[in-house]
């Protein structure tokens, strides 16, 4: 009797549970996804789609969108936001809106975000290029941004190549293998990308040097296309960037020059010179912190991502401009940066002023002296964004010449 009754439970749970599951099949809908199509995401850009910095993440969010099956209503934009009160403004505007998760993509919002965060607890605030939730430890604040230090040095190699192809074919000596470099800002975001770019390039062209000019704007194309064509006046014999919009690489079209450019594809402008680009790849990050926020996972205090999850991308590769070889270099080069056999900061690789970096304090702790406060030098090389997501390598290497 008592085995038939254990049947009988056995059979009445099973019955329960495939009705269940009929019911989930016939709505199409799970849990998840009906919390999905209750959630609302707002972003905060510092330009519009005319700068390929904040189209860079426009993109990536449309594209997220998209593939969570979000609707417009649930996702606002708010562009031309300046890193001034106009984002804690912004920031509020969302939140009363109803945001569950707002993202604003400049390093200047920073505060205002924080500010903002203090205020609705219950709103999630992700911030790109920051430095604070490691030290303001708030429950819903959060900084991320990528390793794309690995895109620029693989980028490097593509120049270096570029750079060998012009010595050998006689039109530059290798003394004469210098390259120009437009920076926004003399920050240690800028530094570490083109110090990065730059080992690339001298891993595989040991003469190369560089000259680096600053624009002092993060996006203007007139100041970005008046640098780098001083840059070549100057005997610069390829440009690459750290600048928001097309300038260099027009300037690079006229002049006949070589151009390796960050964030886009710059082949619509350059076809005869445009060589490749690097970007970081927004998409995987906002998928990740809609779906935390929905489910009420974790999310990371710094999310900081490379080539090997494909949040590092290289893009814009021009087989008329490119050296022979170049594609089976890169892949081999962006192997060992993913397995680790390359560092991209090897202290073996450079100097500073003549001697070798065997410990350095970088600021990973900000404050308004930009102290230094942590060792990042160990086991050979520099660990950068280890400590926390936003670069904090701003050595000036030899080699490298501010203008």
């Amino acid at each position: 009797m008592k085995k038939l009754l254990a049947l009988l439970l056995a059979l009445v749970m099973v019955l329960a549970f495939t009705a269940c599951g009929e019911k989930e099949n016939q709505t199409g809908e799970t849990e998840g996804e009906n919390a999905m199509a209750d959630i609302k995401v707002g972003f905060i850009f510092l330009h519009d789609e005319n700068s390929t910095y904040d189209k860079n993440f426009m993109d990536a969010a449309i594209a997220a969108k998209e593939a969570l099956g979000l609707t417009d209503e649930q996702v606002l934009l708010k562009t031309n936001i300046p890193e001034g009160n106009e984002c804690y403004e912004a920031a509020a505007e969302l939140a009363d809106a109803g945001c569950d998760l707002i993202f604003a993509d400049s390093f200047g919002h920073e505060d205002f975000m924080i500010q903002a965060a203090k205020e609705f607890p219950e709103v999630t605030f992700c911030h790109a290029t920051g430095t604070k939730a490691h030290t303001e430890n708030l429950p819903n604040f959060y900084n991320a941004f990528a390793s794309i230090y690995e895109g620029r040095f693989l980028v490097g190699v593509a120049a270096g190549l570029k750079l060998n192809e012009m010595i050998e074919a006689g039109k530059i000596t290798p003394e004469q293998a210098k390259i120009g470099y437009v920076g926004a800002h003399p920050y240690a975001e800028v530094k570490s990308g083109y110090t990065s770019f730059y080992l690339g390039a001298r891993s595989v062209c040991p003469t190369a040097v560089m000259d680096v000019k600053f624009t002092n704007s993060w996006f203007d194309i007139a100041l970005e296309k008046e640098a780098a064509t001083a840059l070549i006046s100057d005997g610069c014999v390829l440009i690459s960037q750290h600048a928001d919009s097309e300038g260099a690489p027009k300037a690079c079209e006229e002049a006949g020059v070589p151009n390796v450019a960050y964030n886009l594809d710059t082949r619509e402008w350059g076809p005869n010179t445009a060589l490749i680009s690097s970007k970081i790849n927004w998409q995987p990050y906002f998928e990740h912190i809609i779906t935390a926020t929905v489910n009420g996972t974790e999310i990371e205090q710094d999310f900081c991502k490379g080539l090997n999850e494909d949040v590092v991308q290289i893009l814009g590769f021009n087989d008329k401009v490119a050296a022979e070889g170049t594609e089976a270099k890169l892949e081999e080069v962006k192997a060992k940066l993913i397995s680790g056999e390359i560092k991209v900061f090897d202290t073996k690789t450079f100097t500073v002023e003549g001697k070798e970096v065997t410990e350095y304090m970088a600021d990973v702790d900000s404050d308004a002296e930009f102290k230094g406060d942590t060792n990042v030098v160990s086991d050979g090389y520099f660990h950068e964004s280890e400590m926390r997501s936003a670069p904090y390598f701003d050595l000036n290497i030899d080699g490298i010449t501010l203008k």
